[in-house]
């Protein structure tokens, strides 16, 4: 059965109306449209979707975040109310790990409030169902309270907010557009101009090389940054990228394989690699901790411990199927190095455990 191209026939009128599209306008479009959007119609996640993130592959990896975040907690005096958000919690996975493993530590649930940033429907039912206690909901970060101290993580969220791709020209730089040609949506390059944003990224790029920026992970960071450094706090950041941005790395994933990001738009996740420089200068005055590989990380939490305890008494297909999930988030070869985090705290506060 051909996919539904719904907002394929709109995006075509627009641009047939308009002219070709910013690429940030058009993955705007294919993961957020109200009718239409990736992100609004399904459930993306697992083997019936078109991926799978940590949280779903052990729930280790959620208890050993929250225990990083509750030890952060306690290092910063156990503030007597706090809010512990998620930013793009998908089924909830994560944060009911988390909070399962932190119910240990005396006074970190009743000071918590807990804040889940969702935009997708489907999600939200899922998250709902995971997590039955008292959880506040909210469309973006800015109706999250900011008068408390805040924990924070974000898994896999910054890689799917849209993105300004530009090529370096001898001419300045060349934004990618979104065009139409025979009836299909297609990939362009705008006449080159100057950009004085990236004057800087003159020095380590040459023409002809690719630069992707996040405007909508900056006011992001900006808040995070600002409530940590005014009130205590910590953040945790993880995703796939570098710490700086170089080359085209947007990709669109359905059904667990790589696809064309403009074919059948809706129907499939577009992400793009994370610039952790860029999170972490968009987040001052809040301190930020250099990249740590994800496998490294987790070892240093005790995945390992944790591992070795969980496998006590369980055999067979179990077994096995909890020793490939332990590698996978660690090997270097599958999740363990492809994902990177970076932690945020306070001037005056000592990093996150794992991070120092």
């Amino acid at each position: 059965m051909l996919p539904d191209t719904t907002l394929e026939s709109l995006l075509l009128a627009q641009i047939a109306a308009n002219g070709p599209l910013p690429l940030a306008d058009y993955m705007q479009a294919c993961l957020l449209h109200p009718d239409h959007g990736y992100y609004t119609t399904r459930d993306p996640l697992g083997r019936a979707g078109d991926f799978i993130t940590s949280p779903e592959i052990s729930q280790m990896f959620g208890e050993l975040l929250g225990l990083c975040l509750a030890q952060a907690w306690v290092d910063q005096g156990a503030p007597a109310r706090f809010v512990l958000a998620e930013l793009g919690p998908g089924r909830g996975t994560l944060m009911a790990d988390l909070l399962r493993a932190t119910r240990g530590v005396p006074g970190f649930h009743a000071a918590a409030e807990v804040w889940l940033v969702e935009a997708s429907t489907p999600l939200r039912a899922a998250q709902r169902a995971a997590l039955p206690g008292a959880v506040h909901w909210a469309d973006n970060l800015g109706a999250v309270p900011d008068d408390a101290p805040i924990y924070l993580i974000a898994n896999e969220f910054f890689d799917a907010l849209p993105i300004r791709q530009v090529t370096r020209h001898v001419q300045g730089w060349c934004d990618t557009i979104v065009g139409a040609a025979d009836g299909r949506l297609v990939k362009g390059y705008a006449p080159p101009l100057p950009f004085a944003v990236l004057d800087g990224r003159l020095a380590d790029t040459n023409p002809g090389d690719v630069v992707e920026l996040r405007p909508d992970a900056t006011p992001i960071m900006a808040r995070i940054g600002a409530q940590i450094a005014g009130h205590g706090g910590a953040a945790v950041i993880i995703d796939y990228g570098n710490w700086r941005s170089k080359g085209d790395t947007l990709q669109a994933m359905q059904g667990h394989a790589f696809a064309d990001p403009f074919t059948a738009p809706g129907h499939a996740d577009l992400t793009a690699h994370v610039d952790f420089e860029a999170l972490a200068l968009a987040a001052d005055p809040a301190r930020a901790t250099g990249l740590t590989d994800q496998g490294a990380l987790l070892a240093r939490l005790g995945i390992g411990a944790r591992a070795e305890r969980l496998a006590r008494g369980v055999n067979g297909a179990a077994l096995e199927n909890h020793l490939a999930a332990t590698q996978r988030l660690t090997r270097a070869e599958e999740m363990g190095s492809l994902f990177k985090a970076l932690a945020l705290f306070p001037p005056h506060a000592p990093a996150p455990p794992g991070f120092d």
